[in-house]
């Protein structure tokens, strides 16, 4: 079957500012597609461009079967997208602005007010589908908000750092949505800033720097990029991390934060590795207060593939 969501050569330039600079995807249907990279690399112009608000300068993108660009109309229809602000009205209540998204979509009252409805309890909202929306809580207009993205029930939904400033519980909350919608055959393009979400939710994540793709596989794939186990210990005084250092020296790249007196070593072999280095910390006389044998995480890998940490993403000022 055709992509869900395929895009070729993407370009887009802000003034000297270049967003996107040949972005490719390729998102099979019914599976969640991650976009991960640093705060300005392009992940929420890419979504912009695919959910038909930004017009790419090259390149072209198609989406459920339609063109981004010459069939934008008709696709909009065919596609759901929450950003990364709830776009609720507050002066209205819950219900309300579920309906008044219906009747945009041209679903006709009656039919509007009944999706309204069945979101509502599918989102846990329905005690306060009467009230206005200022008195929601932040997870509250969160579910609201993507609520609105589903009320026509679209094949494509675009979540652009869907769970930013959420606590935990509700980012939970929302992750068992997203898991019941794809279950259901829905297709998802997620940006996310939260590394753990990406690692749970999606199939296959690109990791995105400079307008590009610079990386693309499952979670696993792409941890095993930067490497296999490491070994993590911290020391009980600064004076020992020079031992340390010089210890493990033997097994690959030392790195050690000397203000959490950490020390990390890629290691190959597993749990003999971790009693072989064990041994070597001793005879150099190492006091160690902790230590342990772990995969890479995908913090990991963007700190290796970027050099960056993941931010969310902000498009350039137009």
């Amino acid at each position: 079957m055709p992509p869900a969501i395929h895009a070729e050569g993407l370009v887009k330039k802000y003034g000297d500012v270049v967003a996107l600079n040949g972005m490719d995807l390729s998102v099979p249907e019914g599976t969640v597609f991650g976009l991960l990279g640093p705060n300005g690399a392009g992940k929420t112009t890419t979504v912009r461009i695919l959910t038909t608000l930004v017009r790419p300068d090259a390149g072209h993108a198609t989406v459920a079967g339609l063109d981004v660009v010459t069939q934008a109309d008709r696709l909009r229809s065919r596609i759901g997208a929450s950003g990364q602000y709830a776009a609720v009205d507050d002066h209205m209540t819950g219900a309300e602005n579920l309906e008044m998204v219906g009747r945009l979509y041209h679903l006709g009252a009656r039919r509007s007010k009944q999706r309204a409805r069945e979101l509502l309890e599918r989102f846990d909202l329905t005690a306060a589908a009467d009230r206005p929306v200022r008195g929601y809580s932040g997870g509250m207009r969160r579910r609201l908000d993507l609520a609105g993205a589903l009320v026509a029930d679209p094949p494509v939904l675009f979540l652009d750092e869907p769970t930013t400033g959420l606590d935990p519980r509700a980012r939970a909350g929302l992750w068992d949505v997203i898991s019941e919608l794809v279950a259901g055959g829905t297709t998802v393009l997620l940006t996310t800033q939260y590394l753990e979400e990406a690692d749970r939710l999606a199939d296959r994540i690109a990791v995105v720097d400079h307008g590009h793709v610079i990386a693309l596989g499952t979670a696993d794939e792409l941890k095993d990029q930067v490497g296999g186990d490491r070994i993590e210990l911290t020391v009980a005084g600064a004076g020992d991390l020079a031992a340390a250092r010089h210890a493990l020296a033997s097994f690959g790249e030392v790195r050690v934060d000397p203000a959490a007196l950490h020390v990390t070593v890629p290691v190959t072999g597993g749990t003999a590795a971790l009693t072989t280095a064990l041994g070597l910390l001793a005879a150099e006389r190492v006091t160690v207060r902790d230590a342990g044998l772990r995969r890479p995480t995908l913090d990991d890998v963007f700190l290796t593939l970027t050099g960056h940490e993941v931010t969310a993403d902000k498009e350039p000022a137009r």
